[in-house]
């Protein structure tokens, strides 16, 4: 089995935007490994966020992966820009997609990695029979559209089901991403049930110090590996 690296991935979301290319510089510095920036259209999800230009923009910024995440209707609009914006990873939520595979196929076909997104009323069997094809599985464990809200404990339970289906289908290239509700306090207990990436909006960016709370996620996480 593929032993991934437990990743942390600080949500934009939450970031200061009036200084967002040093919010991520800062992030980057602390030992963040993805940039995860999180997209709403207005429709998808009751919120409008950012676009490509966004993506453009802080691009320069970092080296880091910028693991985008489009709550979006008609994702496969949107796929080219925001590649050529600078995202390394696409994320799309199977119910925004009318012909999943062909999406997946179109974020692939721009050199970039495809993932696929599950809200919390969605059944991990939604996913099935695309899991070997993406790169990235990502388990919501907040309704999608805004920032700063409660995780929803069934999500451990959907985690390490959805584990179990990766391991058990020899899927073990794919990741499997958490986002909503990660803060210092959880973060263990999510990445426990499974979870290799996860993103924490509020819990860095809201948080007093944002270098020192991913430095002590960091060492909570290290200390479930020596534990594991």
């Amino acid at each position: 089995m593929q032993v991934q690296k437990l990743k942390i991935a600080p949500s934009i979301l939450s970031a200061n935007f009036a200084r967002l290319g040093e919010e991520v510089a800062m992030v980057t510095r602390a030992g963040a490994d993805y940039i995860h920036i999180d997209v709403m259209d207005g429709h998808f999800v009751p919120n409008i966020t950012i676009g490509p230009l966004i993506v453009e923009a802080i691009r320069p910024v970092t080296s880091l992966p910028l693991d985008v995440h489009l709550m979006i209707e008609h994702p496969e609009r949107f796929v080219g820009d925001f590649a050529r914006a600078g995202a390394n990873i696409i994320t799309v939520h199977e119910e925004a997609c009318v012909h999943l595979h062909r999406v997946v196929q179109a974020i692939k076909e721009q050199g970039i990695k495809a993932g696929v997104a599950l809200n919390p009323h969605r059944p991990l069997s939604a996913i099935s029979e695309i899991l070997p094809e993406i790169d990235l599985l990502l388990i919501m464990s907040v309704n999608p559209g805004f920032g700063g809200q409660q995780f929803i404990p069934a999500a451990l339970d959907k985690l390490r089901r959805a584990r179990q289906m990766i391991q058990e289908t020899g899927c073990d290239h794919v990741e499997l991403e958490v986002d909503g509700g990660i803060k210092l306090h959880n973060i263990a207990d999510v990445a426990a049930a499974g979870a290799t990436v996860l993103v924490s909006g509020s819990g860095i960016f809201k948080s007093e110090d944002p270098v020192k709370t991913i430095q002590e996620m960091r060492n909570a996480l290290n200390a479930l590996a020596v534990q594991e």
